[in-house]
């Protein structure tokens, strides 16, 4: 259950990762298009770093951050349902932002933290079991001493 833990914490920040890729993609091709004569407006529709954009970031991440708060209810790492909790809290305070901004596009600076704060936080929690001790923890491995004669 702990490398499940540190499983869908990696794949939370992984998921902040493939957003920033994915939003600068989107935003890079806009303005090729642009520099190309096209015109960017409602009618432009969204490319695929939008669509990836607004597909990870309103399903994907959010869903494997809730997997990861379900599963710290069972891993018994220590401090790993809080760790586990403060990361579903900012993907959804994420979300929350990420709506907000089309109202209020200064709100978009937040966004773009928050999501900094998110991608240490998952860290964080994925660390946690690395300090984690039991049967499911990994352990060093410690070659035996030589017997001296």
């Amino acid at each position: 259950m702990r490398s499940t833990y540190r499983l869908f914490a990696y794949l939370v920040a992984t998921g902040v990762l493939v957003q920033a890729a994915s939003v600068a993609y989107a935003w890079f091709a806009v303005l090729q298009d642009i520099d190309a004569g096209g015109v960017f407006d409602k009618s432009a529709g969204p490319n695929p770093g939008h669509l990836t954009h607004a597909i990870n970031g309103m399903v994907v991440t959010p869903l494997i951050a809730l997997t990861l708060l379900i599963v710290s209810l069972f891993a018994k790492i220590p401090g790993g349902v809080k760790w586990a909790g403060s990361t579903f809290g900012l993907t959804a305070l994420q979300v929350a932002l990420a709506f907000v901004s089309f109202s209020a596009p200064v709100v978009g600076a937040l966004h773009g933290l928050n999501a900094v704060a998110l991608l240490v936080t998952a860290l964080f929690a994925a660390h946690r079991v690395k300090r984690a001790v039991g049967p499911d923890a990994q352990q060093p491995v410690v070659a035996p001493s030589a017997v001296h004669a």
